[in-house]
């Protein structure tokens, strides 16, 4: 008995030593990987901040180099007007198109869930189907601007982001982690399916839901093609990923307008000041979501 209890002690050590040293390589790993992330946004923020001759001269570097304001200055002196405006178009859409969205998802997910619903399968096929094959871009465009005729509207921006069969899919796999048995005892009570649904499954989905919003968010904020394709000459009705898109084209312009001299244009530090200013918020509301992005990725991805 001593031996088997001095073996067991000996397996146990090991184990514990295995998996202090996975666990410190899984740190390492985790940690490399998470700076080599992060360092590009360091260069982008330091950059932003330094002089621009020092960056001609001695490149990129993660701390300022003579720290100055100026592209700032000039990117609020040139575009001030056209950036208050973008933002307010870019959080019009996001938060629209990703409520807009989160309602159609969850619904679309929910009735997918439910076994008693008669064509469930030819439903779930036909969506599964366009992840395999999609028109493309001309069909596309035709049918929001010729039949849609949605063209010169953000409405061409909001409902092609809106469905998406990887995020319907995800809240079908969540909401069948749900005991039916709450929904069977719901509706002995006399609720109907659309009270089951706002009452029962919403409440419970908060996880999944947050990811699924985070993804529209995204999506939403960093649009800029779709800018491109439908709104080229509504200038009032740009987002920031655009404007920042023609700001890269057009900066030589915009400051002989500005009666700047452009031998003196910062256009390095002024591109990334203005790129921080467009992927500031979004990077902000990241670590709010990220508990539930985690939990309801993990879980929607699992399920049956």
């Amino acid at each position: 008995m001593a031996q088997l209890a001095a073996t067991s002690d000996k397996n146990k050590l090991k184990v514990d030593a295995s998996s202090k040293i996975f666990d410190v390589m899984a740190v390492v790993i985790v940690g490399l990987v998470a700076l080599i992330c992060v360092a590009p946004f360091i260069l982008m923020l330091s950059g932003s901040l330094s002089d621009e001759s020092k960056i001609v001269v001695n490149g990129y570097s993660l701390l300022p180099q003579d720290f100055t304001l100026d592209a700032y200055k000039i990117v609020f002196t040139t575009l001030g007007g056209e950036i208050g405006r973008a933002y307010l178009v870019t959080i019009y859409v996001t938060v629209l198109g990703t409520l807009l969205g989160l309602l159609t998802t969850s619904m679309s997910g929910f009735i997918l869930s439910r076994p008693d619903f008669k064509h469930r399968d030819k439903v779930a096929f036909f969506i599964y189907f366009t992840t395999l094959f999609s028109g493309g871009l001309i069909p596309t465009y035709l049918v929001v601007a010729n039949v849609l005729h949605l063209n010169h509207t953000l409405w061409a921006i909001i409902l092609p982001g809106m469905l998406s069969p990887f995020n319907v899919y995800l809240f079908r796999n969540y909401v069948k982690s749900i005991p039916n048995s709450l929904m069977e005892s719901a509706r002995i009570d006399g609720a109907g399916d659309f009270r089951i649904y706002w009452q029962i499954v919403l409440p419970l989905s908060k996880p999944v839901s947050a990811t699924i919003g985070l993804f529209l968010g995204l999506g939403y904020w960093n649009n800029w093609f779709g800018y491109s394709l439908y709104l080229i000459s509504d200038q009032e009705k740009w987002g920031l990923q655009y404007l920042l898109y023609r700001m890269l084209s057009r900066v030589t312009d915009a400051v002989r307008d500005a009666q700047i001299v452009v031998d003196q244009l910062p256009s390095e530090t002024m591109k990334l000041a203005t790129t921080m200013l467009v992927t500031g918020p979004i990077i902000l509301l990241y670590p709010y979501m990220q508990r539930h992005f985690v939990s309801g990725l993990i879980v929607g991805g699992v399920k049956g």
